[in-house]
Protein backbone atom coordinates (compact mmCIF):
# COMPACT_ATOMS: atom_id res chain seq x y z
CA UNK A 1 0.00 0.00 0.00
CA UNK A 2 2.47 2.58 -0.87
CA UNK A 3 1.88 5.68 -1.81
CA UNK A 4 4.27 6.65 -4.68
CA UNK A 5 7.27 4.51 -5.96
CA UNK A 6 10.72 4.51 -3.32
CA UNK A 7 12.66 7.46 -4.69
CA UNK A 8 10.53 8.53 -6.99
CA UNK A 9 10.07 12.79 -6.80
CA UNK A 10 7.25 14.15 -5.24
CA UNK A 11 5.26 17.40 -6.06
CA UNK A 12 5.61 20.00 -3.00
CA UNK A 13 2.92 20.27 -0.78
CA UNK A 14 2.22 24.01 -1.25
CA UNK A 15 2.16 23.23 -5.38
CA UNK A 16 -0.77 20.41 -4.81
CA UNK A 17 -3.15 22.45 -2.45
CA UNK A 18 -2.90 25.86 -4.09
CA UNK A 19 -3.39 24.16 -7.58
CA UNK A 20 -5.85 21.30 -6.24
CA UNK A 21 -7.69 24.09 -4.34
CA UNK A 22 -8.34 26.74 -6.84
CA UNK A 23 -9.60 24.18 -9.24
CA UNK A 24 -12.01 22.83 -6.83
CA UNK A 25 -13.18 26.48 -5.93
CA UNK A 26 -14.03 27.22 -9.59
CA UNK A 27 -15.69 23.80 -10.27
CA UNK A 28 -17.85 23.50 -6.87
CA UNK A 29 -17.83 27.10 -6.98
CA UNK A 30 -19.82 26.99 -9.84
CA UNK A 31 -21.88 24.09 -9.62
CA UNK A 32 -23.28 24.95 -6.09
CA UNK A 33 -24.82 27.79 -7.45
CA UNK A 34 -26.86 26.25 -10.23
CA UNK A 35 -30.43 26.51 -7.53
CA UNK A 36 -30.37 30.16 -8.87
CA UNK A 37 -30.81 29.24 -12.09
CA UNK A 38 -34.01 27.28 -11.20
CA UNK A 39 -36.96 30.11 -11.29
CA UNK A 40 -35.49 32.17 -14.13
CA UNK A 41 -35.06 29.07 -16.34
CA UNK A 42 -38.40 27.34 -15.63
CA UNK A 43 -40.03 30.09 -15.74
CA UNK A 44 -38.17 31.93 -19.21
CA UNK A 45 -38.96 28.51 -20.74
CA UNK A 46 -42.43 27.67 -19.36
CA UNK A 47 -41.13 24.39 -17.52
CA UNK A 48 -42.16 22.64 -14.81
CA UNK A 49 -40.04 22.39 -11.40
CA UNK A 50 -39.42 18.73 -12.07
CA UNK A 51 -38.10 19.42 -15.78
CA UNK A 52 -35.39 21.24 -14.23
CA UNK A 53 -34.29 19.11 -11.36
CA UNK A 54 -34.32 16.15 -13.38
CA UNK A 55 -31.58 17.82 -15.62
CA UNK A 56 -29.68 18.37 -12.48
CA UNK A 57 -30.59 14.65 -11.16
CA UNK A 58 -29.17 13.06 -14.43
CA UNK A 59 -26.07 15.60 -13.30
CA UNK A 60 -25.12 14.21 -10.05
CA UNK A 61 -25.42 10.16 -11.49
CA UNK A 62 -23.89 11.21 -14.70
CA UNK A 63 -21.04 12.43 -12.03
CA UNK A 64 -21.05 9.62 -10.50
CA UNK A 65 -21.18 7.02 -13.12
CA UNK A 66 -18.31 9.30 -15.21
CA UNK A 67 -16.26 9.54 -11.79
CA UNK A 68 -15.35 6.25 -11.59
CA UNK A 69 -13.53 5.90 -15.06
CA UNK A 70 -12.39 9.39 -14.64
CA UNK A 71 -10.65 8.06 -11.35
CA UNK A 72 -9.65 5.01 -13.50
CA UNK A 73 -8.09 7.64 -15.85
CA UNK A 74 -6.57 9.72 -13.37
CA UNK A 75 -4.78 6.77 -11.40
CA UNK A 76 -3.49 4.90 -15.18
CA UNK A 77 -2.47 8.55 -16.62
CA UNK A 78 -1.99 11.36 -14.12
CA UNK A 79 -4.87 13.75 -13.14
CA UNK A 80 -3.41 16.89 -16.03
CA UNK A 81 -5.01 14.96 -18.78
CA UNK A 82 -8.21 14.17 -16.84
CA UNK A 83 -8.49 17.77 -15.39
CA UNK A 84 -7.80 19.82 -19.09
CA UNK A 85 -11.21 17.08 -20.69
CA UNK A 86 -13.05 17.98 -17.71
CA UNK A 87 -12.43 21.75 -18.33
CA UNK A 88 -13.21 21.63 -22.03
CA UNK A 89 -16.51 19.23 -21.03
CA UNK A 90 -17.48 21.88 -18.29
CA UNK A 91 -17.32 25.16 -20.49
CA UNK A 92 -19.87 23.37 -22.86
CA UNK A 93 -21.88 21.86 -20.86
CA UNK A 94 -22.74 25.60 -19.43
CA UNK A 95 -23.21 27.09 -22.89
CA UNK A 96 -25.59 24.58 -23.46
CA UNK A 97 -27.31 25.08 -20.37
CA UNK A 98 -28.19 28.71 -21.43
CA UNK A 99 -28.74 27.70 -25.42
CA UNK A 100 -30.94 25.25 -24.74
CA UNK A 101 -34.60 25.48 -26.23
CA UNK A 102 -35.81 21.89 -25.52
CA UNK A 103 -35.58 19.75 -22.25
CA UNK A 104 -33.84 16.99 -24.44
CA UNK A 105 -31.39 19.21 -25.00
CA UNK A 106 -31.36 20.77 -21.71
CA UNK A 107 -30.73 17.34 -19.91
CA UNK A 108 -27.96 16.50 -22.49
CA UNK A 109 -25.88 18.91 -21.57
CA UNK A 110 -27.15 20.27 -17.96
CA UNK A 111 -27.12 17.02 -16.83
CA UNK A 112 -24.42 14.63 -18.91
CA UNK A 113 -21.81 17.13 -20.10
CA UNK A 114 -21.53 18.83 -16.96
CA UNK A 115 -22.02 15.74 -14.68
CA UNK A 116 -18.89 14.26 -16.66
CA UNK A 117 -17.07 17.66 -16.49
CA UNK A 118 -17.46 17.09 -12.74
CA UNK A 119 -15.92 13.81 -12.79
CA UNK A 120 -12.85 15.29 -13.96
CA UNK A 121 -12.88 18.27 -12.03
CA UNK A 122 -13.43 17.45 -8.48
CA UNK A 123 -12.66 15.57 -5.26
CA UNK A 124 -11.97 12.08 -6.54
CA UNK A 125 -9.41 13.28 -8.83
CA UNK A 126 -7.65 16.24 -7.02
CA UNK A 127 -7.65 13.62 -4.25
CA UNK A 128 -6.08 10.70 -5.67
CA UNK A 129 -3.24 13.51 -6.49
CA UNK A 130 -3.17 14.10 -2.29
CA UNK A 131 -2.96 10.82 -1.30
CA UNK A 132 0.10 9.87 -4.05
CA UNK A 133 2.04 13.65 -3.31
CA UNK A 134 1.61 13.75 0.32
CA UNK A 135 2.59 11.51 2.88
CA UNK A 136 -0.03 9.39 5.07
CA UNK A 137 0.17 11.55 8.54
CA UNK A 138 -0.49 14.82 6.62
CA UNK A 139 -3.55 13.46 4.21
CA UNK A 140 -6.39 13.76 6.08
CA UNK A 141 -5.36 17.23 6.67
CA UNK A 142 -4.69 18.06 3.21
CA UNK A 143 -7.85 16.75 2.27
CA UNK A 144 -9.63 19.23 4.39
CA UNK A 145 -8.00 22.01 3.10
CA UNK A 146 -9.22 20.97 0.00
CA UNK A 147 -12.90 20.14 0.43
CA UNK A 148 -12.52 23.92 2.36
CA UNK A 149 -11.65 25.53 -1.20
CA UNK A 150 -14.40 24.44 -2.52
CA UNK A 151 -16.97 25.70 0.49
CA UNK A 152 -14.82 28.73 -0.13
CA UNK A 153 -15.40 28.55 -4.05
CA UNK A 154 -19.72 28.33 -2.84
CA UNK A 155 -19.01 31.00 -0.36
CA UNK A 156 -17.42 33.35 -3.18
CA UNK A 157 -19.38 32.13 -6.48
CA UNK A 158 -22.81 32.32 -5.08
CA UNK A 159 -22.93 35.55 -4.55
CA UNK A 160 -21.11 36.34 -7.77
CA UNK A 161 -23.45 34.07 -9.58
CA UNK A 162 -26.70 35.82 -8.73
CA UNK A 163 -25.09 39.47 -9.59
CA UNK A 164 -24.86 38.04 -12.77
CA UNK A 165 -27.95 36.84 -13.48
CA UNK A 166 -29.07 40.01 -12.11
CA UNK A 167 -26.79 41.86 -13.93
CA UNK A 168 -26.27 40.55 -17.22
CA UNK A 169 -29.03 38.09 -17.43
CA UNK A 170 -29.63 34.20 -16.59
CA UNK A 171 -28.18 33.11 -20.24
CA UNK A 172 -25.32 35.41 -19.87
CA UNK A 173 -24.40 34.69 -16.82
CA UNK A 174 -24.43 31.39 -17.83
CA UNK A 175 -21.76 31.91 -20.92
CA UNK A 176 -19.67 34.78 -18.96
CA UNK A 177 -19.05 31.58 -16.08
CA UNK A 178 -18.48 28.75 -19.41
CA UNK A 179 -15.57 31.25 -19.88
CA UNK A 180 -14.17 31.57 -16.79
CA UNK A 181 -14.32 27.50 -15.68
CA UNK A 182 -11.72 27.05 -18.84
CA UNK A 183 -9.06 28.47 -16.26
CA UNK A 184 -9.16 24.45 -14.83
CA UNK A 185 -6.73 23.80 -17.45
CA UNK A 186 -3.56 25.97 -16.82
CA UNK A 187 -4.53 25.66 -13.14
CA UNK A 188 -3.94 21.64 -13.54
CA UNK A 189 -0.84 22.29 -15.36
CA UNK A 190 0.52 22.07 -11.80
CA UNK A 191 -0.41 19.22 -10.56
CA UNK A 192 1.47 16.83 -13.64
CA UNK A 193 2.75 14.51 -11.12
CA UNK A 194 6.13 13.15 -11.77
CA UNK A 195 5.43 9.44 -12.28
CA UNK A 196 3.02 10.43 -15.09
CA UNK A 197 5.11 12.52 -17.33
CA UNK A 198 7.78 10.33 -18.54
CA UNK A 199 10.49 11.56 -16.49
CA UNK A 200 9.99 9.10 -13.61
CA UNK A 201 8.76 5.47 -13.37
CA UNK A 202 4.90 5.10 -13.12
CA UNK A 203 3.58 4.45 -9.44
CA UNK A 204 4.17 0.53 -7.99
CA UNK A 205 0.54 -1.26 -8.11
CA UNK A 206 0.32 -4.39 -6.03
CA UNK A 207 -2.86 -5.14 -7.59
CA UNK A 208 -5.01 -4.77 -10.70
CA UNK A 209 -8.42 -2.84 -10.88
CA UNK A 210 -10.32 -6.35 -10.59
CA UNK A 211 -8.45 -7.35 -7.58
CA UNK A 212 -8.71 -3.79 -6.09
CA UNK A 213 -12.49 -3.77 -7.21
CA UNK A 214 -13.19 -7.04 -5.62
CA UNK A 215 -11.43 -6.07 -2.46
CA UNK A 216 -13.34 -3.26 -1.66
CA UNK A 217 -17.13 -4.81 -2.24
CA UNK A 218 -16.13 -7.53 -0.50
CA UNK A 219 -14.99 -5.87 2.74
CA UNK A 220 -18.29 -4.36 4.80
CA UNK A 221 -16.81 -0.63 5.91
CA UNK A 222 -16.46 -0.12 2.02
CA UNK A 223 -19.95 -1.06 2.16
CA UNK A 224 -20.63 1.14 5.27
CA UNK A 225 -18.86 3.86 3.61
CA UNK A 226 -20.67 3.84 0.69
CA UNK A 227 -24.19 3.60 2.38
CA UNK A 228 -23.41 6.89 4.43
CA UNK A 229 -22.06 8.72 1.29
CA UNK A 230 -25.66 8.00 0.04
CA UNK A 231 -26.86 9.84 2.75
CA UNK A 232 -24.79 12.61 2.01
CA UNK A 233 -25.17 13.18 -1.74
CA UNK A 234 -29.07 13.18 -0.87
CA UNK A 235 -29.26 15.67 1.23
CA UNK A 236 -27.05 18.45 0.44
CA UNK A 237 -28.17 18.40 -2.98
CA UNK A 238 -31.67 18.81 -2.12
CA UNK A 239 -31.08 21.77 0.05
CA UNK A 240 -28.76 23.32 -2.45
CA UNK A 241 -30.81 23.53 -5.39
CA UNK A 242 -34.59 23.44 -3.68
CA UNK A 243 -34.12 25.55 -0.72
CA UNK A 244 -34.23 28.73 -2.79
CA UNK A 245 -37.53 28.20 -4.25
CA UNK A 246 -38.66 26.70 -0.75
CA UNK A 247 -37.19 29.81 0.94
CA UNK A 248 -38.79 32.11 -1.89
CA UNK A 249 -42.29 30.21 -1.74
CA UNK A 250 -42.45 30.92 2.15
CA UNK A 251 -42.37 34.37 1.13
CA UNK A 252 -38.54 35.15 1.56
CA UNK A 253 -36.72 37.42 -1.21
CA UNK A 254 -33.92 35.84 -2.93
CA UNK A 255 -31.17 38.05 -1.44
CA UNK A 256 -32.04 35.71 1.79
CA UNK A 257 -31.42 32.22 -0.54
CA UNK A 258 -28.02 33.73 -2.10
CA UNK A 259 -26.97 34.76 1.68
CA UNK A 260 -28.19 31.29 2.94
CA UNK A 261 -26.01 29.44 0.52
CA UNK A 262 -22.78 31.66 0.62
CA UNK A 263 -23.37 30.93 4.30
CA UNK A 264 -23.57 27.45 3.77
CA UNK A 265 -20.30 27.42 2.04
CA UNK A 266 -18.47 29.73 4.54
CA UNK A 267 -19.41 27.77 7.28
CA UNK A 268 -18.16 24.92 5.64
CA UNK A 269 -14.82 26.06 5.30
CA UNK A 270 -14.47 25.84 8.86
CA UNK A 271 -15.92 22.06 8.73
CA UNK A 272 -14.18 20.79 6.32
CA UNK A 273 -11.27 21.86 7.04
CA UNK A 274 -12.00 20.82 10.86
CA UNK A 275 -13.10 17.24 9.91
CA UNK A 276 -9.76 16.87 7.76
CA UNK A 277 -7.67 18.23 11.20
CA UNK A 278 -9.67 16.27 13.64
CA UNK A 279 -9.36 12.87 11.18
CA UNK A 280 -5.46 13.22 11.98
CA UNK A 281 -6.59 12.68 16.27
CA UNK A 282 -9.90 11.29 16.07
CA UNK A 283 -11.51 8.23 14.80
CA UNK A 284 -12.72 8.97 11.29
CA UNK A 285 -16.08 6.60 11.77
CA UNK A 286 -16.94 9.20 15.38
CA UNK A 287 -16.55 12.13 13.15
CA UNK A 288 -18.70 10.76 10.50
CA UNK A 289 -21.48 9.64 12.62
CA UNK A 290 -21.69 13.02 14.47
CA UNK A 291 -22.48 14.71 11.29
CA UNK A 292 -25.00 12.91 10.08
CA UNK A 293 -26.70 12.74 13.15
CA UNK A 294 -26.38 16.90 13.52
CA UNK A 295 -27.76 16.86 9.94
CA UNK A 296 -31.00 15.62 11.13
CA UNK A 297 -31.25 17.62 14.41
CA UNK A 298 -30.14 21.00 12.58
CA UNK A 299 -33.22 20.06 9.24
CA UNK A 300 -35.53 18.58 12.19
CA UNK A 301 -35.08 22.43 14.04
CA UNK A 302 -35.40 24.52 11.03
CA UNK A 303 -38.69 22.79 10.08
CA UNK A 304 -40.06 23.21 13.66
CA UNK A 305 -38.69 26.95 14.42
CA UNK A 306 -40.73 29.43 12.50
CA UNK A 307 -39.51 30.76 9.25
CA UNK A 308 -37.42 34.10 9.48
CA UNK A 309 -34.75 35.62 7.55
CA UNK A 310 -32.43 34.81 10.63
CA UNK A 311 -33.86 31.32 11.29
CA UNK A 312 -32.57 30.66 7.76
CA UNK A 313 -28.96 32.18 8.30
CA UNK A 314 -28.60 29.89 11.57
CA UNK A 315 -29.68 26.91 9.65
CA UNK A 316 -27.43 27.86 6.89
CA UNK A 317 -24.28 28.60 9.26
CA UNK A 318 -24.94 25.04 11.11
CA UNK A 319 -25.72 22.85 7.95
CA UNK A 320 -22.49 24.36 6.70
CA UNK A 321 -20.21 23.48 8.79
CA UNK A 322 -21.60 19.96 8.37
CA UNK A 323 -21.98 20.17 4.70
CA UNK A 324 -18.93 18.97 2.81
CA UNK A 325 -17.13 17.72 6.06
CA UNK A 326 -18.03 13.94 5.44
CA UNK A 327 -16.05 14.40 2.43
CA UNK A 328 -12.45 14.01 3.81
CA UNK A 329 -12.67 11.47 6.23
CA UNK A 330 -14.21 9.61 3.50
CA UNK A 331 -11.82 9.62 1.42
CA UNK A 332 -8.81 9.65 3.99
CA UNK A 333 -10.58 6.26 5.83
CA UNK A 334 -10.75 4.78 2.14
CA UNK A 335 -7.31 5.54 1.95
CA UNK A 336 -6.22 4.32 5.01
CA UNK A 337 -7.93 0.76 4.51
CA UNK A 338 -6.76 0.11 1.37
CA UNK A 339 -4.19 1.91 0.64
CA UNK A 340 -3.47 4.99 -2.39
CA UNK A 341 -2.49 3.26 -5.45
CA UNK A 342 -6.32 2.74 -6.49
CA UNK A 343 -7.23 5.82 -4.45
CA UNK A 344 -9.36 7.72 -7.28
CA UNK A 345 -10.84 4.72 -8.67
CA UNK A 346 -12.40 3.67 -4.99
CA UNK A 347 -13.25 7.06 -3.91
CA UNK A 348 -15.02 7.18 -7.57
CA UNK A 349 -17.08 4.36 -6.55
CA UNK A 350 -18.15 5.65 -2.81
CA UNK A 351 -18.94 9.02 -4.87
CA UNK A 352 -21.26 7.15 -7.67
CA UNK A 353 -22.95 6.00 -4.42
CA UNK A 354 -23.18 9.70 -3.14
CA UNK A 355 -24.28 10.84 -6.19
CA UNK A 356 -26.97 8.20 -6.72
CA UNK A 357 -28.36 9.73 -3.61
CA UNK A 358 -27.96 13.29 -5.52
CA UNK A 359 -30.61 12.05 -8.21
CA UNK A 360 -32.74 10.71 -5.78
CA UNK A 361 -32.58 14.19 -3.34
CA UNK A 362 -32.87 16.67 -5.97
CA UNK A 363 -35.45 15.00 -8.43
CA UNK A 364 -37.83 13.75 -5.47
CA UNK A 365 -37.79 17.63 -4.41
CA UNK A 366 -39.16 18.58 -7.98
CA UNK A 367 -41.23 15.28 -8.46
CA UNK A 368 -43.08 15.74 -4.68
CA UNK A 369 -43.50 19.47 -5.08
CA UNK A 370 -45.29 19.56 -8.45
CA UNK A 371 -47.65 16.41 -6.89
CA UNK A 372 -48.28 17.97 -3.48
CA UNK A 373 -47.33 21.73 -4.11
CA UNK A 374 -44.78 21.37 -0.79
CA UNK A 375 -41.28 20.04 0.05
CA UNK A 376 -42.13 18.53 3.33
CA UNK A 377 -41.87 15.36 2.40
CA UNK A 378 -38.80 15.50 1.20
CA UNK A 379 -36.98 17.21 4.23
CA UNK A 380 -38.53 14.33 6.20
CA UNK A 381 -37.13 11.61 4.60
CA UNK A 382 -33.53 13.68 5.21
CA UNK A 383 -33.91 13.61 9.02
CA UNK A 384 -34.67 9.99 8.85
CA UNK A 385 -31.74 8.92 6.30
CA UNK A 386 -28.81 10.89 8.62
CA UNK A 387 -29.87 8.84 11.73
CA UNK A 388 -29.40 6.18 9.27
CA UNK A 389 -26.22 7.31 8.34
CA UNK A 390 -24.90 7.83 11.67
CA UNK A 391 -25.56 4.06 12.74
CA UNK A 392 -23.98 2.69 9.74
CA UNK A 393 -20.74 4.75 9.87
CA UNK A 394 -19.93 3.70 13.62
CA UNK A 395 -18.96 0.16 12.83
CA UNK A 396 -16.46 1.27 10.24
CA UNK A 397 -12.94 -0.82 10.69
CA UNK A 398 -10.56 2.02 9.50
CA UNK A 399 -7.29 -0.08 10.03
CA UNK A 400 -5.40 -1.02 6.72
CA UNK A 401 -6.62 -4.11 5.17
CA UNK A 402 -3.93 -7.38 5.86
CA UNK A 403 -3.76 -8.54 2.46
CA UNK A 404 -2.34 -12.31 2.06
CA UNK A 405 0.70 -12.35 -0.36
CA UNK A 406 -0.12 -14.62 -3.27
CA UNK A 407 2.17 -17.61 -4.12
CA UNK A 408 4.34 -16.64 -7.50
CA UNK A 409 2.50 -17.98 -10.24
CA UNK A 410 -0.52 -18.21 -8.70
CA UNK A 411 -4.19 -17.34 -10.69
CA UNK A 412 -5.39 -13.95 -10.40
Amino acid sequence: MTSATPGAPRLSATQVLACGALIVTLSMGIRHGFGLWLQPITQAQGWTRETFAFALAVQNLAWGVFGIFAGMAADRFGAFRVLVVGAGLYALGLVGMALSTSTLTFALTTGILIGAAHAGTTYAVIYGVIGRQLPAERRSWAMGVAAAAGSFGQFLMVPVEGWLIESLGWQTALLVLAVAVLLIAPLAMGLREPGFTGSAPPPKREQTIGQALREAFQYRSFQLLMAGYFVCGFQVVFIGVHMPSYLKDNGLSPQVASYALALIGLFNVIGTYAAGTLGQRLPKRHILAFIYFGRAVAIALFLWAPLTPMSVYVFSAVMGLLWLSTIPPTNATVAQIFGVAHLSMLGGFVFFSHQIGSFLGVWLGGYLYDRTGSYDIVWYISIALGVFAAIVNLPVRESPIVRVPRPAGAAT
